[in-house]
């Protein structure tokens, strides 16, 4: 199941999308020994439209070719994730308390939208979670087809969820009450190409473990690409096919599975100085539950010999922690 000896699994997940319990069986099994081994699986069999993908490039590349004044209009504010973020704004090391140099990239984010109109999305706990979208005057086409890349997003990522409760030996709708009001963060990240040697330690993206539940991510090159750190301490490249999704768990699963899955360190590394002109655009859903969704250990995965590791949390809490740790507030750079 592997592309070209990675240890990174290669995984068909359609099988599970569309089969019986013996097939989602297979599957989840395959799912949950990439996630204890690695924590990343690349999968095929998704049901996402190609035509879909091609599109989100092609706006996402007029959008990030507009001036940086009028990408400025709609500057991230400090009090949600919603918006432009310019070059040198983020430095993901410093999730993990790293010091590093911000990160060469430049980025747009959304978040849910379409839902409820009530206290629970709308009052003092969930207002930031649901905070409305900006969107620019032009590309004019560029929110129907973001919005119809997230709420496709939304169902792949309800898929994956449904083979990790089976992978976990859970009833396949475990987490479905905990990730039906999600807040999940969309962003399209684009990594320009390079004019002069980034500084010593700085990255594309800086090593960091996510945050959430799981992240999808789609990119249009392997140049200057994921790199998923080794249990040897090694840097492992994730294998790039296209129309491939790459998945990784994160902080919240493996709390939530006490550690059996682990959320591993990863880094968007530069491209090599002969192809340092080639620019990187990746689609990232990191999938986060509902913000009051109570994250502790699911009960198949301790036992009397292996106790729970973390105390109970919530969704929303410990993803407020991570960004607010990884956004650099004082920096008004504009790339």
């Amino acid at each position: 199941m592997n592309s070209s000896n990675s240890v990174i699994p290669l995984i068909n997940i359609e099988p599970f999308r569309l089969g019986g319990e013996s097939e989602k069986r297979d599957v989840a099994s395959l799912v949950d020994a990439a996630c204890r081994e690695i924590g990343f699986l690349v999968i095929t069999g998704h049901g996402v439209s190609d035509d879909l993908i091609r599109e989100m490039y092609e706006v996402s590349e007029d959008y990030f070719n507009l001036p940086t004044w009028e990408k400025m209009a709609l500057k991230m504010p400090p009090d949600r994730y919603r918006g432009y973020t310019p070059m040198l704004s983020e430095s993901l090391a410093s999730s993990l308390d790293h010091d590093t140099p911000p990160d060469l990239k430049e980025s747009f984010s959304i978040g849910p939208f379409n839902v409820p109109y009530d206290e629970y999305h709308f009052g003092q706990a969930g207002a930031r979670f649901f905070a409305p979208n900006f969107w620019p005057d032009r590309p004019t086409e560029m929110r129907a087809v973001w919005e119809k890349y997230f709420l496709e997003m939304n169902r792949l990522s309800n898929d994956l969820m449904k083979i990790f409760a089976v992978a976990l030996d859970m009833p396949e709708n475990f987490f479905e009450n905990k990730i039906n009001n999600h807040i999940t963060n969309f962003s399209v990240i684009h990594y320009p190409g390079q004019e002069k040697n980034p500084d010593t330690g700085q990255l594309r993206g800086g090593e960091h473990t996510d945050y959430g539940s799981l992240t999808i991510v789609n990119t249009n090159t392997d140049i200057g690409g994921l790199e998923v750190e080794r249990r040897d301490g090694g840097w492992e490249k994730v294998p790039w096919i296209p129309g491939a999704f790459s998945i990784n768990i994160g902080d919240l699963m493996a709390e939530w599975t006490n550690d059996r899955w682990v959320s591993t360190m990863h880094r968007v590394s530069n491209p090599p100085r002969d192809k340092a002109h080639i620019s990187k655009t990746s689609l990232l859903f990191f999938h986060q539950p509902n913000y009051d969704a109570e994250v502790e250990c699911i009960s198949t995965c301790h036992s009397d010999d292996n106790p729970p590791k973390y105390s109970k949390t919530t969704s929303g809490e410990h993803v407020t922690m991570k960004i607010m740790k990884h956004r650099s507030p004082d920096t008004d750079s504009t790339g």
